[in-house]
């Protein structure tokens, strides 16, 4: 018999690859309903406005998974982890999908006058504080820093990505440690780039407001919303009977309790940053929040605090809910809605003050974009093993017990 290490941890047969076929079929006629619906009001130039809002906002969702995932290899790496060896593909297969997002975030780039208020010489010719923040809200400029973000995720991505799979054929340890050299470097560049690119994408869309601490509370939903992908993966995964018990409820356990505790980190991040704000009472600074107490908006506001904290806080405490696949899959999937939600709340109301404008275009658009998300990821793993099955530390994972 064969050692464990050595098992072909492969998605074989012809599910997987109906799977993501599926999926980028789904892809395609969700996001064609939505541009076909965004032309259905009386207005289209109102209509078409709305639609390039909704799709800031769920990529703003989707990039963040593969961000998320991006910061779990990296801190896994960092921290020298065992446990999480037999999960690690499964968040590399979510990283690598930053080609992708590069690609998905060319249409936004078109789009930078009808979105932000600073890229419309126009309007900033009348506004003096967007006028002293030309310096660095300019459209060449921001070009330039999003270029600069996605070739350090891409080639953090690609380099420990390339390095995994390689060590799947020459069990070369040296591998991991490369990996191990670069990931504290790739932390510093992460922590930076991903702060950078919140404030440029979301809290620009509304250039008067500012927050210090956005670049944080955009990676505690960026985390956790990967979390939960991951989780949801890695079940579809084992319920293929690829993985045996590679993959088992004591890692569903540790990622349960990670999207726990960011479940409770991003409700501390929020409160912080609502705390501060109001206890400055700045009016730059309040009119954010105000926007978002206005209207349906302020129902939409409470909702969010009990669907992205209170409810999940309650539901993921109990130790067996985190040790079942089916109730830990149910609350990733609710998390996942959540953060949604979430980056809806941060980006709509730059559309519209009075009343949340939801429409089908707008599940559309998250659906569409979802589907070619989880088809590139089911994609990619099909082509390699899902576990690495020459990582050194591969034994300790699967042998791995929580106490």
């Amino acid at each position: 018999m064969r050692p464990e290490a050595q098992v072909d941890y492969r998605l074989k047969g012809s599910h997987p690859q109906l799977v993501w076929r599926v999926l980028l079929a789904l892809a395609i006629a969700s996001l064609v309903l939505g541009l076909v619906f965004s032309f259905a009001g009386a207005d289209d130039s109102e209509a078409w406005r709305q639609f390039k809002f909704s799709y800031v906002t769920s990529y703003a969702c989707y990039l963040s998974l593969s961000l998320g995932a991006l910061f779990f290899v990296l801190i896994q790496h960092s921290c020298n982890a065992r446990w999480s060896v037999t999960v690690r593909r499964v968040s590399e297969a979510i990283m690598m999908n930053m080609g992708l997002m590069l690609v998905l975030l060319v249409p936004i780039l078109f789009w930078l006058p009808d979105l932000y208020h600073w890229a419309d010489a126009e309007h900033v010719a009348h506004d003096a504080l967007l006028q002293q923040k030309a310096p660095y809200l300019n459209i060449p400029f921001f070009l330039i820093r999003m270029g600069l973000y996605f070739v350090i995720w891409i080639g953090l991505s690609t380099y420990l990505y390339n390095r995994s799979v390689r060590q799947d054929e020459t069990g070369d340890y040296g591998l991991t440690q490369a990996m191990r050299r670069i990931s504290p470097v790739g932390l510093i560049l992460f922590s930076l780039s991903l702060t950078y690119f919140a404030f440029d994408l979301l809290m620009s869309l509304d250039a008067h407001w500012y927050s210090t601490i956005f670049g944080v509370y955009y990676f505690s939903g960026a985390f956790m919303g990967a979390l939960a992908f991951m989780i949801l993966i890695c079940i579809w995964v084992c319920s293929t009977g690829a993985l045996g018990r590679a993959i088992n409820r004591e890692h569903f356990h540790d990622l349960g309790k990670l999207m726990f505790g960011m479940v409770v980190f991003w409700a501390y991040i929020a409160f912080s940053q609502l705390l501060l704000i109001w206890m400055g009472n700045i009016p730059e600074e309040t009119v954010w929040y105000m926007h978002r107490y206005t209207g349906t908006w302020k129902g939409f506001s409470w909702f969010l605090l009990i669907g992205h904290f209170i409810l999940p806080f309650l539901y993921l405490l109990p130790r067996s809910v985190k040790r079942n696949q089916a109730l830990l899959g149910i609350g990733a999937l609710w998390m996942l809605a959540m953060h949604y939600l979430d980056m809806y709340y941060l980006a709509m109301p730059s559309f519209t003050h009075e009343n949340v404008p939801f429409n089908i275009v707008d599940p559309a658009l998250f659906i569409g974009m979802g589907c070619l998300f989880a088809a590139a990821v089911v994609w990619r793993l099909t082509r390699r093993h899902v576990v690495p099955i020459r990582d050194p530390y591969l034994a300790e994972s699967l042998a791995f017990e929580n106490f």
